[in-house]
């Protein structure tokens, strides 16, 4: 069986996504900066069909990480199209026609809806029985590979509580939000114990990798 992973990117002062998320600015204000580490690198626009672009030393960095990757998990937010029911059913999540991950997907969400098949490989699963169902369903999926928890902040805090997270890289970059969502809230007594186990220094951005210590 694969592992479970997370990674995203992070300021210097804790916040994944900037304030005042909306449909019209996902990560809120100042979030993008988060990622301006990787739109120029040419790994990054590969994925996304663009040609072009820097190598650094995060470009291996994103190569591994689906190298051996068999579905991924996500909350609502990051699939998104805004709280409440599906409505008229058109919104088929943030990346055009042809998403970046081209493999199942897995959304947590509250509200039931049927999967969405899309270009590349890639089909959105809705799953409204919570995240270890979420994750037996992305490790059946995946077989023996890994499965990749994609975000947002509140998921990845419920799979840290239940001691789930096989593996963390925080992508660690030099913005400072001052507020926003946070990684990490409401851990406290039930944050797992973590191992560092390397740190690349990027352009822009450090890399931090962590495993989870069991006993």
């Amino acid at each position: 069986m694969g592992k479970l992973r997370f990674e995203i990117s992070m300021s210097l002062d804790g916040y994944v996504a900037g304030p005042n998320q909306s449909l019209d600015d996902p990560l809120g204000k100042g979030g993008e900066e988060l990622h301006e580490w990787i739109f120029p690198l040419a790994a990054w626009r590969r994925e996304h069909g663009q040609e072009g672009g820097e190598i650094t030393a995060s470009s291996p960095l994103l190569e591994q990480r689906v190298a051996n990757l068999g579905a991924y998990i996500m909350g609502r937010n990051m699939f998104g199209g805004g709280p409440g029911g599906w409505g008229d059913g058109s919104w088929e999540g943030w990346w055009g026609d042809d998403p970046p991950y081209h493999v199942p997907v897995f959304v947590l969400t509250h509200h039931p809806r049927e999967p969405l098949p899309m270009a590349g490989g890639t089909t959105f699963h809705f799953v409204t029985d919570g995240i270890e169902s979420a994750l037996a369903r992305a490790r059946e999926a995946a077989g023996e590979r890994d499965v990749l928890l994609a975000g947002g902040a509140d998921v990845a805090n419920q799979y840290l509580r239940a001691n789930l997270l096989d593996e963390l890289q925080i992508n660690l970059t030099p913005v400072l939000l001052g507020s926003g969502e946070r990684l990490f809230d409401g851990l406290a007594g039930a944050s797992p114990k973590l191992e560092q186990t390397r740190v690349v220094e990027g352009v822009g951005v450090t890399h931090l990798f962590y495993r989870r210590q069991d006993g």
